[in-house]
């Protein structure tokens, strides 16, 4: 019995040293935007990086509870989907994973967290919080700079970052290609026919008891009325962690990637 246990802690630290050791892949930057405003990132590139080449560029926004300064907890989820061998190979570009400030927000949004699910009222009138402008900024740099597709852009997140995503391709609609937001929301009033331009696949858990159901069918709704290009995807008994079978759907990166402006 106790060589099963020690056999099952070398495994599990070989594991999380294997893990670790992957994320590193991640180059680890920092980002200063024209307002001085500091944003940590962690940039993937392609294998055989060709600066003199184009990539397609991925934009990456996590969830409330990977905020903070240490450039590393916003990879906790997503950033595995993306360093598998086999989606480096057939999928090569250039990811980008920046970290929202604690007690900060990607969305312009009001969260009463005292009600499950939270009360979140958005407000696309409002200024572009100053995370949201400085990933605008450092996302327009990468273009000019890191040999990107500019018809290959796409953007992505999850719960805080869902409504991130719904929120920048609002105030950028020219910027990408296509957007999944996963467990989010947005301001149904203020999306446009400009916005539309935009295919949508967005992702929800029909339980979710965090960030409502509902906000991802008001959007989707929303979408479908703009004669927008949208899919759709609830999963029945799915609580908040939607990303996961989100990340787990076979033609996720197929589909984002198939996409060009």
């Amino acid at each position: 019995m106790q060589r099963l246990i020690i056999a099952f802690l070398l495994s599990f630290v070989f594991i999380t040293v294997a893990v670790a050791q992957d994320t590193n892949l991640f180059e680890k930057k920092l980002f200063i935007s024209s307002k001085g405003d500091s944003l940590p990132y962690r940039i993937l590139y392609p294998e055989n990086y060709d600066p003199a080449k184009k990539y397609p560029l991925v934009l990456f926004l996590h969830g409330a509870g990977e905020r903070g300064n240490d450039n590393e907890k916003q990879l906790v989820h997503g950033s595995k989907l993306f360093l598998a061998d086999s989606n480096r190979s057939r999928y090569p570009a250039i990811v980008v994973f920046p970290q929202c400030p604690e007690n900060s927000f990607w969305a312009a949004v009001k969260v009463n967290r005292e009600k499950q699910p939270f009360e979140i009222n958005f407000n696309y009138g409002a200024e572009m919080t100053a995370p949201l402008r400085s990933v605008t900024e450092l996302t327009k740099q990468l273009i000019k700079e890191a040999g990107v597709q500019k018809k290959k852009v796409y953007i992505t997140g999850l719960s805080m970052g869902g409504m991130g995503t719904f929120e920048m391709v609002y105030r950028q609609p020219k910027l990408f290609a296509a957007a999944a937001p996963i467990c989010g929301g947005g301001d149904t009033a203020s999306y446009n026919k400009k916005t539309a331009k935009v295919p949508f696949w967005v992702f929800h858990g029909a339980d979710d008891s965090v960030v409502d159901a509902k906000l991802s069918r008001q959007m989707v709704d929303r979408l479908k009325a703009l004669n927008a290009d949208v899919k759709y995807s609830e999963y029945p008994g799915v609580n908040h962690n939607s990303w996961d079978n989100a990340f787990a759907e076979p033609e996720f990166l197929a589909w984002m990637f198939s996409q060009r402006k």
